[in-house]
């Protein structure tokens, strides 16, 4: 299995750019299938940020290559993989890794991500709550990033990224209470204001789904302004929207890139249901699904919310 994928890898690699300006992959299959039934294709990427992520994912495959026992070299030729786009790919790559290393959690970390990623929250479910259970009474680590932020610091760690995507997974599929845990367990471990704004955030949210919206209310005491915030602002002004000291207009500015749009979009859709305006909250949810970056988590879950108000089952 895995050599047809580093096969794959290879052919990506040595390909010829299609056109000019702008790299087309060549992929005509859908990565996934959304939770509303619609193929979902490879992003196209500029040549800037494409020769960028495929000399990275180069590097990675030879460092692989001279080391195949090693699980990092495995893990970051998974992770490298995935930026590209190619997330099925990213999953062969870690299912193997964990032939090789059945009990290391960093890899069930990734491949349960990576199945987020492709709409198989069941299998992501799996794989993030056998990590939970191999971490539990184990030293955390910091885990370093693929995409180094401003300050090139990492803000998470293996044990916070297990439970928030876990929690993410049990969110997605409408299993409130459990995602409740996975986030309480997330905010734990959480070692920095960005970590604790993304599970306050998630948290916040969870419990308003619950309808505990006291208890949703008094996770907003810590929030302000001047928290020590480098990359996950967007989150942390979204609390401050939920606290009342932010506007939507704040939220959604127009100079955002898609990511971050879709993450403020799902949080002021959340918003709008909050405070009632559920036509609001319904058009803003088409808003963030109609963008390209389906990937991103404010994507995802505002995709579960239309597919849970058109009666289809997520999971």
């Amino acid at each position: 299995m895995l050599r047809s994928c580093i096969f794959s890898i290879v052919c990506l690699l040595t390909a010829t750019p299609a056109m000019t300006g702008t790299l087309q992959d060549p992929n005509t299959e859908p990565e996934a299938m959304s939770l509303l039934g619609k193929p979902l294709m490879r992003p196209v990427l500029h040549d800037e940020q494409r020769r960028k992520l495929e000399a990275n994912l180069s590097a990675a495959l030879q460092q692989y290559e001279s080391n195949p026992e090693d699980p990092d070299a495995l893990i970051w030729l998974g992770r490298r993989t995935a930026y590209l786009g190619r997330y099925r790919e990213a999953v062969e790559v870690y299912t193997k890794g964990l032939e090789m290393h059945p009990g290391d959690p960093r890899i069930l970390r990734h491949r349960g991500h990576r199945y987020i990623s492709v709409r198989l929250l069941d299998q992501a479910i799996a794989d993030l709550s056998r990590a939970a259970a191999l971490i539990e009474g184990q030293p955390d680590e910091i885990e370093p990033d693929g995409i180094p932020n401003a300050r090139n610091q990492p803000t998470s760690t293996t044990h916070s990224n297990i439970w928030y995507h876990l929690g993410l997974a049990h969110y997605l599929s409408g299993d409130f209470d459990k995602a409740l845990g996975s986030y309480r367990n997330c905010l734990g471990v959480s070692r920095n204001d960005d970590m604790k704004v993304a599970s306050l955030y998630w948290l916040y949210l969870t419990l308003q789904k619950l309808g505990r919206f006291e208890e949703a209310r008094n996770q907003l005491s810590s929030v302000h302004l001047e928290m020590d915030i480098i990359e996950n602002h967007t989150y942390r002004d979204l609390l401050l929207l939920f606290k009342g000291e932010r506007t939507p207009e704040q939220i959604l500015g127009e100079d955002q890139d898609s990511l971050t749009s879709a993450t403020a979009g799902y949080g002021v859709g959340c918003w709008h249901r909050f405070n009632g305006r559920e036509p609001e909250a319904w058009a803003t949810f088409e808003r963030v699904v109609a963008g390209e970056q389906w990937a991103a988590f404010g994507y995802l879950a505002a995709e579960a919310e239309l597919a849970r108000q058109a009666g289809l089952q997520v999971k």
